[in-house]
């Protein structure tokens, strides 16, 4: 009988296996490197038909601020940028945040998506990406609150020798996750920074190369926040969705191609 049992239990485990290693027949989720494989259009701010195709949509035409706004405004910054030759330019002004023309935000909110920014900056330069920004949580000085893809000249602006082990770095979490050293980056020229989010996991991406990727919304996040300059905001990037953000540092940068594609 013993012998029988022992028989029975291996054919349910055989079974079991098989039933893991069979198609579940959900639809393919494609994953965030493939997204750098997609044709893109050689014109500035417009998609190929391949990014049409997949779902992709210009978050800023190249020639108006439609679908933009101030964080602390109704309308678009009467001044502090400047729209011209398809270029979305943070201007010049005394390198303090949101101090010039101040941060402007997308007039709608987003949760699970993939976006693409071309950024250049100049020698010395601060911005930032932001995400899940809540334009109303800081009232006070200073920049909007949202997770921050950090933009910045690591060679010669300070702010990348504060925070902890580099975290304040191009392309980092801004204050809570290192992007690491060697990441491909031309100051020369055009970079095109990616963010991807999925439910509670993000990453973030620089010309190709994965540099960080993270959950939120768990015990470590949280415990990570508590450490940081964050740990003021109730549920910080925790929230399901929000309004992404293009800085005003006060340093002259320019942006380009921001588009994005929503995920289900």
């Amino acid at each position: 009988m013993r012998t029988i049992k022992l028989y029975l239990i291996s054919l349910l485990c055989i079974a079991a296996l098989q039933a893991c290693q069979q198609p579940n027949n959900e639809p393919t989720v494609a994953q965030p490197e493939s997204y750098w494989q997609i044709e893109t259009s050689d014109s500035p701010n417009t998609l190929s038909a391949a990014e049409q195709a997949d779902g992709w949509k210009l978050l800023w035409d190249g020639k108006t601020s439609e679908g933009w706004r101030g964080a602390r405004l109704d309308g678009f910054p009467p001044s502090g940028w400047t729209i011209e030759d398809g270029i979305l330019k943070v201007n010049q002004g005394e390198g303090k945040e949101a101090a010039n023309g101040g941060d402007i935000i997308t007039t709608r909110t987003y949760r699970n998506f993939v976006l693409k920014v071309d950024f250049k900056i100049t020698e010395g330069a601060n911005s930032g990406i932001k995400y899940f920004v809540h334009p109303d949580l800081n009232q006070g000085a200073g920049s909007a609150i949202g997770c921050e893809f950090q933009v910045l000249d690591d060679l010669r602006h300070p702010d990348a020798k504060l925070g902890v082990k580099g975290n304040r770095t191009l392309g980092s979490l801004y204050d809570l996750i290192p992007a690491p050293d060697n990441k491909p980056f031309d100051i020369s020229r055009f970079n095109t920074a990616m963010v991807y989010v999925k439910g509670t996991h993000v990453e973030h991406w620089l010309n190709g190369m994965k540099l960080l990727e993270y959950e939120r919304n768990n015990q470590e996040w949280n415990a990570l926040v508590a450490y940081s300059k964050y740990r003021d905001w109730p549920n910080f990037g925790n929230w399901e969705e929000g309004h992404i953000l293009l800085q005003d540092h006060g340093d002259e940068v320019w942006y380009r191609n921001v588009k994005i594609k929503e995920l289900e």
